[in-house]
């Protein structure tokens, strides 16, 4: 194919655009069918991840909003660590610990851990209308690791490529918990959801008073039973009549894989990874019933969250023997992918390569 010969900004094809969003470095990276934005300064935070034909972005918008950490002042630290002052919705990558704040190695960690709020550094690998490859690396400040991520796309496919790994630069051993926290919402997010899933084991926990599901283990995905005797299907999002919020954690994935689809606008979303890493997944489920703060009743999302332990913290994950472990100059590495897909009512498998297979 001929390309203008003095086009350097493009407007067809993958596309790259860096600029500076409130304050912080934003990368937005675009082909016929996804435009996915990333917060380099912010944790490489996914901000936006669009599918174009249907114009619907799945990311969770907080009604906090983007904060650029070196302009905004809270009132005071919070005792249990900043994720929430600064938490717009979108997507976080998370470690060495998890959802909860913690005590690791003699020292405090906030929830989701270090990398999530701080900025990386990226460099450009490829940048052509077939191909367009960003590498982001940081180093974390508690704990000696260094993280690679590298983004890419290609045109015509609405898939978004992740390779990573995770380095112990120490000269001890290392143990950690690894995620990713996308999480999604209006006008995406509605009634009309489904959620599928290889088949799961099922823990729920009792994380508010507005808990609609029953406290227990072994349940079998999808099924979970109420607070009140009925069963819930916890594949299916209600209406925000809900009033409830809760957190599920899946275990004994038989794949790894998911998918969350709207049926009324037939477009979803899926995940695809090798599940001997990210061997769980997390569902923090809020249908209106978040009433404490930050929240105050005004979020109706879930969030579907790969990650390595069904355990909420490095030292739960340590104690359940369900952590990482690098030695010195060890590392880890994973190759996943996102995918937005149309056409679709209900996925029944995505293979590895992103390819979707439903009805």
């Amino acid at each position: 194919m001929q390309y203008p010969k003095y086009t350097h900004e493009r407007n067809y094809g993958c596309r790259l655009i860096e600029y500076v969003y409130k304050g912080l470095k934003t990368i937005t990276l675009e082909n016929e069918i996804i435009r996915v934005t990333i917060l380099a300064d912010k944790g490489t935070d996914i901000l936006e991840f669009l599918h174009k034909p249907s114009d619907t972005d799945f990311m969770w918008r907080s009604p906090l909003g983007v904060r650029n950490p070196n302009n905004f002042v809270p009132t005071i630290p919070r005792i249990e660590g900043s994720f929430l002052d600064y938490y717009e919705g979108g997507w976080q990558e998370c470690l060495p610990t998890g959802g909860n704040s913690t005590i690791y190695k003699g020292t405090n960690f906030g929830p989701h851990g270090e990398v999530c709020l701080i900025p990386w550094e990226y460099t450009v690998l490829e940048n052509n209308p077939e191909n367009i490859s960003i590498k982001f690396f940081v180093r974390t400040y508690r704990t000696p690791f260094y993280i690679e991520k590298t983004l890419s796309i290609d045109r015509y496919k609405g898939i978004l490529k992740f390779h990573e790994r995770i380095c112990n630069e120490g000269e001890v051993d290392l143990e950690l918990v690894w995620g990713h926290h996308p999480s999604f919402g209006r006008p995406f997010l509605d009634d009309t959801v489904v959620i599928n899933l290889p088949g799961a084991t099922v823990k729920t926990l009792d994380i508010d008073s507005n808990s609609r599901l029953k406290t227990g283990t072994d349940f079998k995905w999808p099924m979970v039973p109420g607070k009140d005797g009925t069963m819930i299907d916890i594949s299916r999002i209600p209406n925000e009549k809900a009033q409830s919020q809760d957190l599920v954690l899946l275990s004994n994935l038989e794949d790894g894989w998911y998918s969350i689809t709207n049926a009324s606008r037939s477009v979803g979303f899926g995940m695809v990874w090798p599940k001997n890493i990210f061997q769980s997944l997390w569902l923090w489920q809020v249908y209106g019933g978040a009433l404490s703060q930050p929240w105050y009743g005004r979020t109706f999302n879930i969030a579907i969250e790969p990650w390595s332990t069904p355990n909420l913290t490095i030292d739960e994950a340590i104690q359940e023997d369900t952590h990482i472990v690098l030695k010195p100059r060890g590392n880890i590495s994973i190759d996943f992918k996102a995918v937005a897909y149309s056409g679709i009512k209900r996925v029944s498998r995505i293979d590895s390569e992103g390819n979707v297979f439903g009805v």
